[in-house]
């Protein structure tokens, strides 16, 4: 739309089937590498490093996974969540057991044990498809939460039911833990993500991907040509619950530092789902469009929480729970209590929490009220 590709002959296979055949192509990816590497580590802070960079990245991988499933195979799914916290949980019982490993490897590796639990749970799709696909899709997601809140092992039986990440190097540079930098951190996640989305770019080109596209716009006719839809089904399943393991353990071990179980919750597998149609289904460079669009464009700049953890904490539990954790919020956001943003905070909180104290009690009238009828 931008340039034409007009007097660009090809004259070789290999020209024509090149990762990027068209010089402006080129051009802008060799810009955006140059900035993504020299630029941003050059003039980012480290709250924008962050808050910002380190997240887009983390959510643009999981939102890779998911279009190389949705918008490539065309498998719905609801469980990236899930499978998300399956690579998080397995990297952090890896850094247990093995301590002196390369923090990348045990990352990358954790997203074979997330691949392999998504061909489990794929094994449906060669029967069901559609809205029934999604209920199973989020039927594994409800089990691998229940799994992370009630398998202390997972945790190493840790007392709030938590996962704390422990320092950790590669190649001689601290990646995690309170002693790591930022910039080593973006510089971590920006490889992995560029590597793995160099991977999913072959992968779409070549002949899985086209099976693939067969099987998402006509599996039957796909069959009739040859294509094995099991095997191809399980392998998309496979390959987008790697893509989110590894998407989890980076969110986990190089962005929050802490995570529990409700940081992987259906809310997370909904927003990579938004992200993913956003940005449009079967496109890679739309991934990383849709995890702009929803994680920059609303961005505060004057946000005071540089590792962005309140977006993924839970509130609190209990009967004014809710109210009394966002009241702690926004008290947190504003320090100075004589400005004008930290008086208008505090009023927001103070009708919230007021009206979640005046909903209680309705809401057990109303359950003694249906308990009479239904006597």
């Amino acid at each position: 739309m931008i340039y034409r590709e007009a007097g660009q002959f090809k004259t070789s296979y290999a020209q024509d089937q090149a990762l990027f055949p068209i010089r402006q192509d080129r051009y802008g990816m060799a810009a955006i590498l140059a900035t993504a590497f020299v630029l941003v580590p050059l003039f980012g802070s480290a709250f924008f490093l962050n808050t910002i960079m380190i997240p887009f990245l983390v959510l643009a991988l999981a939102t890779i996974g998911l279009n190389l499933l949705t918008g490539y195979a065309g498998q719905l799914s609801l469980g990236t969540g899930g499978f998300m916290g399956v690579g998080a949980y397995a990297c952090y019982k890896l850094t247990t057991f093995f301590p002196e490993a390369n923090i990348l490897l045990l990352i990358l590796t954790s997203g074979l044990f997330s691949a392999a639990l998504g061909v489990l749970f794929g094994l449906p799709s060669l029967r069901i498809k559609g809205f029934y696909l999604v209920v199973a899709t989020l039927a594994s997601q409800f089990f691998l939460e229940w799994c992370f809140n009630r398998i202390p092992w997972l945790y190493n039986h840790n007392a709030s039911g938590a996962i704390e990440v422990p320092a950790r190097s590669a190649f001689g540079v601290v990646l995690t833990g309170p002693s790591a930098t930022p910039l080593a951190r973006y510089l971590a996640v920006l490889a992995v993500v560029t590597l793995l989305t160099l991977v999913a770019s072959n992968l779409v080109r070549g002949r899985i991907g086209r099976s693939w596209m067969m099987v998402r716009d006509m599996d039957i006719a796909a069959e009739l040509m040859g294509v094995r839809l099991l095997r191809t089904k399980l392998l998309a399943f496979a390959v987008a619950s790697f893509y989110a393991g590894v998407a989890g353990a980076l969110m986990v071990f190089l962005w929050l530092g802490a995570a529990e179980a409700s940081s992987f919750t259906i809310n997370v597998s909904f927003q990579i789902l938004f992200m993913a149609i956003i940005g449009g289904l079967g496109s890679l460079v739309g991934s990383f469009m849709g995890a702009a669009f929803i994680w920059i464009l609303p961005m505060d700049p004057a946000d005071p929480d540089p590792r962005g953890t309140r977006r993924l904490r839970p509130l609190a539990r209990g009967r004014h729970g809710r109210a009394d954790q966002l009241h702690a919020d926004r008290r947190s956001d504003h320090p100075d209590p004589h400005s004008r943003a930290a008086r208008h905070g505090a009023a927001l909180a103070d009708r919230q929490a007021t009206d979640a104290n005046l909903a209680v009690p309705l809401l057990g009238q109303g359950t003694a009220i249906v308990g009479e009828a239904h006597a």
